[in-house]
């Protein structure tokens, strides 16, 4: 088991990456994941992504206090925002946009209720 781990740690650590380049593609979310994967096979990686410069503050924050950045939260408002624009700027139907608009919204609230980072 601890193989499938630490390839589901690896392959979402990649994915958060990616992420930092590609703007609709969130970074923290699949930090999160690798972290919880790794602290599941390898101690190791899991201290080492814990610890890292760029990728720890915001997996320890959510670990600590569930909290998220206020930049970390107006990005993601920014990129749901673009998405619902680009939805519906490629003739999406209606009920398309309702459903994504619905649990987006949701993940909006979830997201700006906790606390900042």
């Amino acid at each position: 088991m601890r193989p499938l781990w630490i390839g589901a740690g690896l392959l979402s650590l990649g994915l958060g990456v990616i992420g930092l380049f590609l703007p609709l593609l969130p970074t923290v979310p699949f930090l999160l994941l690798s972290a919880f994967c790794f602290a599941r096979s390898s101690e190791r990686l899991h201290d080492w992504l814990v610890g890292h410069e760029t990728f720890g503050p915001p997996i320890r924050d959510w670990q600590l206090r569930g909290a998220v950045s206020r930049r970390a939260k107006l990005f993601a408002t920014a990129s749901v925002l673009a998405s619902l624009v680009l939805t519906w700027g490629l003739g999406f139907g209606v009920t398309v946009l309702l459903i994504q608009s619905t649990a987006l919204c949701g993940v909006m609230t979830f997201l700006w209720t906790r606390p900042d980072a």
